[in-house]
């Protein structure tokens, strides 16, 4: 699937993205969830500040935190600024974190966040998914795929 076709649904402007997501996981399923956020956070991540590389979800005592994910310190800040790696609480519906946290340990899934984004009503929300861990082979399968669709637009296939 081409970039702008899974981006359509997104209403808002795009601030991060976990590209190396798709290629290390096969995604199961998705959903948007909101951030729990300090002022000097909201300040950075509007900055574009913040990466998810090696970022993750966990489920622990009927919450999910997003863990790992850094948000670079706010320049303009004082000694109040927020610690970079912080774990930051996710909002999801209770009965979401319970079908989530359910399959996570039954089927040994991993919640991945694939997008931070800006909605139009100002709140900032992360799309995380529930995926299972490709092995060396699919990933050179998809690279296969990737490079034979390359051709085939360029017409030497």
């Amino acid at each position: 699937m081409s970039r702008k076709k899974y981006e359509e649904h997104i209403e808002g402007k795009i601030i991060a993205r976990n590209r190396k997501a798709r290629f290390n996981y096969h995604i199961i399923e998705s959903w948007e969830a909101g951030m729990s956020l300090l002022g000097s956070e909201v300040k950075s991540v509007r900055n574009g500040k913040i990466n998810l590389i090696d970022a993750y979800c966990e489920v622990e005592k009927g919450e999910i935190f997003l863990v790992n994910a850094r948000i670079a310190a706010y320049k303009y800040s004082n000694r109040q600024n927020h610690a970079p790696r912080r774990r930051r609480k996710l909002l999801l519906h209770k009965g979401q974190i319970k079908r989530i946290g359910s399959k996570v340990r039954e089927k040994s899934y991993t919640i991945v966040p694939l997008l931070v984004y800006l909605k139009n009503n100002g709140k900032f929300k992360v799309e995380i998914a529930l995926a299972k861990g490709k092995t060396y082979h699919d990933k050179r399968e998809t690279i296969r795929k990737k490079d034979e669709k390359r051709l085939i637009k360029k017409g030497l296939l």
